[in-house]
């Protein structure tokens, strides 16, 4: 039937997100994307509009994938700091390629106004999880009550980012877990 897609638009968008994870935006060509996505070009712009709204929308799936990993790990009966812990781990020993958000922040981030505004989404969404993480905790006793759940939330944002940098350096196991463990000492 003519007019029909040939493809699932959210395998596609899922297969844009690694070749740009893996490669970046400016590296990716048009014909990485039709290569991966095993469509032609006019299917790609047909669906997507452009390069750019396709990397929009990958890097969009990336933060909520990435976000809905991180609640499965903090979503567990341990307690907070273990849960935080696991979190920070998880980055560790899944991380060899980075985070999309870091690598974009990195390649565009004062050139690309879109880009920035979902990377921006993205921190207010990971910072408002480990505010009520450490809200909850601090309910519990487990982290003190007079620490700013706010200041603290963007505080393990940080060290989350940093720890995506540090992560794509190889033999550096012993900073990171330096850096986990500093972390949720600071709690």
């Amino acid at each position: 039937m003519a007019g029909t897609k040939q493809f699932d638009p959210d395998v596609a968008v899922e297969r844009a997100m690694e070749v740009f994870w893996l490669k970046g935006y400016a590296a990716t060509t048009p014909q990485n994307l039709v290569d991966a996505l095993g469509i032609g070009k006019g299917s790609l712009y047909n669906a997507f509009g452009s390069k750019h709204g396709l990397f929009e929308q990958a890097l969009s799936h990336y933060c909520d994938r990435r976000l809905d990993r991180f609640l499965e790990l903090l979503d567990e009966s341990a307690p907070v700091r273990e849960r935080l812990r696991g979190v920070l781990e998880f980055i560790v020993d899944e991380g060899a390629r980075g985070c999309m958000v870091v690598n974009t922040v990195g390649e565009l981030a004062g050139v690309d106004e879109a880009a920035v505004t979902l990377v921006r989404r993205d921190f207010d969404r990971v910072e408002a999880v480990f505010r009520a993480l450490i809200e909850e905790g601090q309910r519990s006793g487990e982290i003190v009550p007079d620490r700013d759940p706010a200041v603290i939330g963007s505080m393990l944002l940080n060290a989350m980012m940093g720890l995506w940098v540090l992560v794509r350096v190889p033999g550096e196991r012993d900073r990171l877990d330096r850096v986990i463990a500093a972390t949720i000492d600071a709690l």
